[in-house]
């Protein structure tokens, strides 16, 4: 049975963490590298620990030293990595840890060359020059349409409650990551939070018969 696997991105707080697991998500990313909704390890690794079992803590960073991943990514207790910056597949296997690997939605050649990386699953995000994720915009997701990846493909990008069940249903992930698309004021709404799950969960099920 097919059931998408759903991100939270950008969580700050112990509090929406715990929240956003208890409503379905299947992981919680925490934001190390610059940016609005940057966290400290410290702040992260207290996410973490707030955190029920069985759901997956992933720490996002952006063309960080290796060795400065490891640490953060032990003391933190991450269950995995993401890599949004321009990280090479060499770095990537040098880290040890389990990855996932930000790439931007440019055209179907890119992520053909992106299918190549030694990762768990390829995170596919909007393309704006200048930026790498949180952009809150969608991409065309016909570049996605019967594309023959070998890795299991992440969807992100300008998704929210309004559009991630035709998303589920048109291109069939492994998983979809959220941030912007559930915030009010740049903070998370639990309740969008929970219709972003629902509406997520119910088309996949659906999807699967």
């Amino acid at each position: 049975m097919y059931s998408v696997r759903i991100k939270i991105c950008g969580v700050q707080d112990p509090f929406t963490a715990e929240a956003a697991a208890l409503a379905g998500a299947d992981a919680v990313g925490m934001v190390l590298a610059p940016g609005r909704r940057q966290v400290s390890p410290e702040q992260a690794r207290a996410i973490c620990q707030a955190m029920p079992p069985l759901v997956a803590r992933v720490g996002v960073f952006v063309d960080a030293p290796a060795d400065e991943v490891r640490q953060i990514a032990c003391y933190c207790g991450f269950d995995l990595v993401q890599l949004h910056g321009r990280e090479s597949p060499a770095y990537c296997r040098s880290l040890g840890l389990r990855c996932l690997k930000g790439v931007a939605a440019r055209s179907r050649q890119a992520l053909e060359q992106a299918d190549n990386y030694p990762v768990a699953a390829l995170l596919v995000d909007t393309y704006l020059p200048g930026r790498v994720g949180g952009t809150g915009q969608p991409f065309d997701w016909r570049l996605l349409e019967n594309l023959p990846l070998k890795l299991p493909f992440i969807l992100a990008g300008g998704l929210h409650p309004g559009n991630v069940g035709r998303a589920v249903a048109l291109l069939r992930p492994y998983g979809v990551d959220v941030s912007s698309g559930v915030e009010v004021n740049g903070q998370k709404d639990l309740q969008l939070i929970k219709t972003f799950i629902k509406r997520a969960k119910e088309v996949s099920y659906h999807a699967a018969g």
